[in-house]
């Protein structure tokens, strides 16, 4: 196993500049992510109107967010373990951090001008490539850098930058009037500026201060793909991630098709919704942060039931917009779908890290749990899109929500309390 510099050393707790920049690089991540899913690409392929086949554009929509979905799923993993050997004199997160905020920017700005499923569908892969590479590395910082009474507020920060993210953007598409390629271009600019500068000032360990890799047996390495209640966790994630996008990846559609919205003012109550959405989000993941990282004793027990509970919120929010699918329902809806989700990423992203077994793969382990919420919310759409399809409407998608969330909630009780596991011996440069 390789070790790094100090190899028995607990990592120390870092700053408010550390926690700024993290902050705003996830910002960038989740903004260049989500305001093209939830708003341009549906635009983008939008068939018809009220009347006419717009169930094509559904379809269409859902399949190109699919399959830029299954595409990251592939490289995250395969971009974590590629980090994680990384040694380089600029880092081992630092350099793929960087590369992926600049293949983010190239996917963004051909998906600006791109025409009809395939041209889109091919430019938004590039995108989400970009973003399942730069989002791994981050990720891997939280368990490299910081120590078990900091990574709840670190999961917090990434979490709420998620609902925040689909602010800033959507927010600055609606409120300036921006058009569909203008937008794309605003969104490449700013993932490759905050991309790459946060990912300069944020600490990595460099090559010279690295040991080289232990071979063979002795090195006594333990997976985490092999263990059970590391895949209890991921799988859990995936079906919870499938239920909550289930009702946000196709909102628009829903507005217009669903609640019959005038076309004129789905983009302003899209926004409105989101607004309520982020605020929800963010209180729950703060708090849920706080509390995650306050409990000294059994803090996996206090982890395992948050994260449950807050899958539960799931089932809630899908029964209030079954039994009336208004405007107004669907706002409470929001601020129970963000409270349950805030919380959820939160908690379950800092109970993966306490589920890690090895330092030297924590990149890739840790970008198979992003996989899980990534394949969760862009593999929704497909999905979603075909329930749609089959009854003409979306009260079998909402069903489906609930039925997903419980699921994933009860999936959660797989994980086996135990002892604490080794201290993490990665320490960042400093």
């Amino acid at each position: 196993m390789t070790e790094l510099s100090d190899p028995h050393s607990v990592p120390k707790r870092v700053g408010p500049l550390w926690m700024t920049l993290f902050t705003l690089a996830w910002l960038a991540i989740w903004t260049i992510q989500f305001t093209p899913i939830q708003l341009l690409l549906p635009l983008q392929l939008d068939t018809g109107t009220r009347g006419e086949d717009w169930i094509g554009g559904v379809v269409w929509s859902g399949a190109v967010l699919s399959a830029g979905g299954i595409i990251g799923v592939v490289a995250a993993p395969l971009a974590g373990r590629w980090s994680d050997r990384t040694r380089s004199r600029w880092g081992r997160r630092r350099p793929w951090a960087i590369g992926g905020s600049l293949l983010s920017a190239a996917g963004l700005v051909l998906t600006g001008p791109a025409s009809g499923p395939v041209a889109v569908g091919g430019a938004w892969i590039l995108v989400s490539v970009g973003i399942s590479v730069a989002a791994t590395a981050l990720t891997a910082m939280i368990a490299d850098q910081l120590p078990d009474t900091q990574r709840g507020a670190a999961s917090a920060a990434a979490s709420s930058a998620q609902a925040l993210g689909v602010v800033v953007g959507i927010g600055a598409i609606v409120l300036i009037g921006l058009g569909i390629f203008e937008s794309y271009l605003v969104l490449a600019a700013l993932i490759l500026v905050v991309g790459v500068v946060t990912a300069l000032w944020l600490p990595d360990e460099p090559a010279h201060r690295m040991v080289a890799p232990v071979r063979g047996p002795a090195a006594g390495r333990r997976s985490s793909l092999r263990d059970r209640d590391f895949l209890w966790l991921v799988g859990s994630r995936l079906v919870v991630n499938i239920g909550n996008a289930f009702g946000t990846v196709l909102l628009l559609f829903f507005l217009l098709y669903g609640v019959k919205v005038p076309a004129a003012e789905a983009e302003d109550d899209l926004f409105l919704l989101i607004i309520v959405y982020t605020v929800f989000s963010v209180i729950a993941a703060i708090l849920a942060g706080i509390v995650s990282d306050r409990v000294r004793a059994e803090p996996m027990r206090r982890r395992r039931g948050l994260t449950a509970m807050s899958a539960l919120f799931g089932t809630v929010w899908g029964a209030v917009i079954l039994i009336s699918p208004s405007l107004f329902m669907t706002m409470i809806a929001a601020a129970l779908m963000g409270t349950g989700y805030g919380a959820y990423t939160t908690v379950s992203l800092a109970l993966a890290t306490d589920l890690l077994k090895d330092p030297e793969d924590h990149a890739r382990d840790l970008g198979i749990v992003n996989v899980s919420a990534q394949l969760g919310q862009l593999v929704a759409p497909l999905l979603g899109a075909g329930l749609v399809a089959l009854v003409g409407g979306f009260w079998l998608l909402f069903t489906g929500g609930i039925v997903l969330s419980a699921a994933g909630a009860l999936m959660t009780y797989g994980i086996r309390l135990k002892a604490p596991l080794t201290p993490v011996l990665a320490v960042a440069a400093r």
